[in-house]
């Protein structure tokens, strides 16, 4: 596993967020200890930078040697916490073509407004979508709970008004309205609860919420589905494998033997306008081989899997006064308003 540098002490880098971070839990007392945040009497471990919000159970192995593992937890899915920290330990990078996903993701929003705002990144991995919006707004909270967060934190290390959590997005224990702006983006489909559910209980924490969920396919050919339903039955199998060099082999395969000969196939047809009858065409069109790979590996993988159409995205209006739903992929990322 790859290993992040720590400076000695990693409280100092929190040392001017106190007030920052007051506000985020609305506290009344907070105090650095060593390696460590404690908030109105209760503890948090600080490893490189990153606070530890995890309830002990949750802890993944880069845990384990510096905090004890005593409770269980009856909805945590820790086959999917490992997937995301292999992923994306084995994908640390930040591409350049992450920056015109970005900007498909962030096609609602405008950007300017952000300057003054705290934003939040729910599930941010790597930090990918973050690193693009860090100088657009006063302040960043990112929060994940696979090991990737230490990945964010090394990919944001030059950044100064960020503020890094590993922590369940179910348990977070910040304030209402602790953020102007939250995005979630790529995550909320792999929790082991309905996904819908989950975007509403994010009401309380910010007045815009900006999601991306795994669409159903509904406004795709018949035989876009049915590739779906053969990818699904693959991956519950697949996502048992935790054998790094099976996932490794069969990922180039895949990308190599059916990511590539589609896209292919869609350059060939489309000038002729049958390109969008291609499955994965539109999709990865564009996209570094490395970025292909990626994708594979979290489409195979990964356990739980949900998606939705947009006639189910529409049912949040029984929780918002808002849902605009982009026409644009990736399908469907949406904004919700309070």
């Amino acid at each position: 596993m790859k290993s992040y540098p720590e400076k000695e002490g990693d409280v100092i880098y929190y040392r001017d967020k106190i007030e920052s971070l007051k506000d985020i839990f609305n506290a009344k007392e907070i105090t650095l200890e060593n390696d460590r945040l404690v908030v109105d009497g209760r503890s948090y471990p600080i490893v490189d930078d990153v606070i530890i919000l995890l309830d002990p159970a949750q802890y993944p192995p880069i845990l384990n040697s510096k905090c004890k593992n005593e409770e269980q937890l009856l909805d945590f899915a820790e086959d999917i916490q490992f997937t995301f920290s292999e992923e994306w330990k084995k994908y640390p990078d930040i591409l350049p073509e992450h920056e015109n996903t970005f900007l498909q993701y962030f096609d609602l929003v405008n950007l300017s407004d952000l300057s003054d705002s705290r934003v939040c990144d729910l599930g941010c991995g790597i930090g990918r979508w973050s690193f693009f919006i860090k100088d657009k707004c006063r302040e960043l909270v990112l929060l994940d709970f696979s090991e990737a967060i230490f990945v964010a934190r090394n990919n944001l290390r030059d950044t100064d008004n960020a503020i890094f959590f590993m922590g369940d997005i179910k348990r977070m224990p910040f304030r209402n309205d602790f953020a102007d702006f939250l995005f979630c983006l790529g995550v909320l489909h792999h929790l082991p609860t309905n996904a819908l559910d989950e975007v509403r209980n994010l009401k309380i924490f910010a007045q815009d919420i900006l999601i991306y969920l795994y669409y159903a396919l509904d406004n795709r050919p018949l035989h876009f589905r049915i590739l779906l339903g053969i990818v699904s039955m693959m991956r519950m199998p697949l996502s048992k494998a935790r054998n790094p060099l099976f996932r490794n082999i069969f990922t180039w395969l895949a990308a190599a033997g059916i990511y590539m000969p589609l896209i292919l196939l869609g350059k060939i047809l489309k000038p002729v306008g049958l390109a969008k009858y291609i499955p994965l065409y539109e999709a990865y069109n564009g996209k570094s081989f490395k970025g292909i790979c990626q994708d594979v590996y979290d489409r195979f993988f990964t356990r739980i899997e949900q998606r939705f159409s947009k006639t189910q995205i529409n049912t949040l209006f029984d929780t918002f006064t808002g849902v605009t739903v982009s026409p644009q992929m990736p399908y469907w990322h949406f904004i919700c308003k309070r």
